[in-house]
């Protein structure tokens, strides 16, 4: 049966399946975790449907054999994910015999993971986990999960993470840890921090852990900080009532397209305002006997980081481009011509399609920045940062990479500084392209 290729967004397809898994998951009250690296494409060109029916397929088997109610489905794919790269899925720690999963693996999956192009991976770390690798094509580089926040103001919060479940507890740190957050997780870690509410900006709290007396404890704290309370539901959530302390509400399966999402919903207008919340260390309210787990704190170095970078951000930002992060070869040809191979096409043909779509965008880019465009802007340079990897254009990749962090860094003032310092880089670029070019019709 031939493979029916689409695009589709893989998180779609993992809510449908977890939807798909309702009545068994509350049957054996499993909880089911998904844990995305960042480096999962958003979108993907594959057989969706046939990836719903092998992952709700294992993931029953699972549920109906195994004797853990915590069950976690990690995603990992290589981080330079260029054109085709294969996406792994992985139950590990399952409880499993290895028999009993090697049989299921050989004798039931046959069907889907060959409509896939699927293969099964041998863990030997973990020999009863259920681990398979499955190729995927890009739908475009842009739409590649590396999360940036719109403002570095939303970075390097602190967060309070009061959760039942140990592994779920950890699966979210692990997500906030992505924007440099420090998360302390139940009342061990709020201790050992002084007890002390003025530290947090955000309390992330699961519904089941909720009280009345609790929630007018947020209440009071509210009235003297800018908190932000966070309530973590199940998927059979109800809309709470006191909507008057409560910031948002976080949906389980948690994925790191949620909390990213959340960020931008607490501190947008935050952003906006340019609001200065004060850190001076005063107790507002005893709130110790009212929370209640543990695990262990986020790394203190990760605000640090944050800081360290935007600090480098602003020294070097007049310094010339070529010598901050242009330091590659103009036209790395071996590189070229490997990504060309990998995804079969002629990397003569590659170079002449880079010319037909940059030949003079240095006109375009300077409209661009002239207008304000910024939407423009962003195309212009995530298509520019494809072809240009493609092609082995290290300097060029650099380039659009480095117009791409202004809008992180809010440093959109600057573009136009860009648009010479481009102009002479897309010179250079193609008149390597066409000396090469020249040099294959002898």
């Amino acid at each position: 049966m031939k493979s029916i290729d689409k695009f589709f967004d893989i998180s779609t397809v993992l809510m449908t399946v977890f939807s798909s898994l309702e009545t068994i998951r509350d049957e054996k009250e499993i909880e089911l975790i998904y844990e995305i690296d960042a480096t999962v494409p958003k979108e993907l060109k594959g057989n969706a449907a046939a990836l719903s029916q092998l992952l709700a397929q294992i993931l029953t088997f699972v549920f109906y054999n195994s004797t853990q109610k915590e069950i976690i489905l990690s995603l990992t794919a290589p981080k330079d994910f260029l054109y085709e790269e294969s996406i792994f899925f992985k139950i590990g720690q399952n409880g499993l015999a290895k028999e009993k999963v090697a049989n299921f693996l050989e004798t039931s999956l046959t069907k889907n993971l060959e409509l896939l192009n699927g293969e099964i991976i041998e863990d030997e770390d973990d020999p009863s986990a259920i681990h398979i690798g499955i190729p995927f094509k890009l739908n475009e580089l842009g739409k590649r999960r590396y999360y940036r926040l719109p403002d570095m103001a939303m970075l390097g919060k602190k967060v309070l993470l009061i959760c039942e479940s140990q592994k779920v507890a950890e699966s979210i740190r692990k997500m906030f840890q992505y924007f440099l957050y420090e998360v302390d997780v139940g009342v061990a870690e709020y201790k050992k921090n002084g007890s002390d509410m003025t530290q947090y900006d955000i309390l992330l709290i699961e519904d089941k852990l909720i009280t009345e007396r609790f929630e007018k404890m947020i209440s009071k704290v509210q009235q003297k900080l800018p908190l932000k309370y966070v309530i973590l539901q199940g998927s059979n959530y109800t809309e709470l009532q006191n909507l008057q302390i409560e910031s948002a509400h976080l949906i389980k399966p948690v994925m790191q397209e949620s909390i990213f999402e959340l960020i931008v919903s607490l501190f947008e207008q935050d952003v906006k305002d340019r609001s200065i919340i004060s850190k001076e260390k005063k107790t507002i309210v005893n709130m110790d006997k009212y929370i209640d787990e543990v695990v262990k704190k986020g790394a203190e170095h990760a605000i640090k980081e944050s800081k360290i970078e935007q600090e480098n951000f602003k020294e070097h930002e007049g310094s010339d481009i070529e010598e901050e992060a242009l330091n590659g070869p103009v036209l790395d040809i071996e590189e070229g011509k490997q990504n060309a191979k990998r995804v079969g096409l002629a990397y003569a043909k590659e170079l002449k399609k880079f010319l037909e779509s940059f030949d003079r965008s240095d006109v375009y880019f300077r409209e661009a920045v002239s207008e304000k465009s910024t939407w423009k802007i962003k195309e212009f340079c995530i298509e520019l940062e494809k072809q240009a990897k493609a092609i082995g254009a290290q300097r060029m990749s650099g380039f659009a990479d480095r117009v791409s962090k202004l809008f992180v860094y809010d440093k959109l003032d600057t573009l136009p500084v860009y648009t010479s310092k481009y102009h002479m880089e897309l010179k250079k670029l193609i008149t390597e392209i066409k000396i090469y070019l020249n040099s294959q019709k002898r």
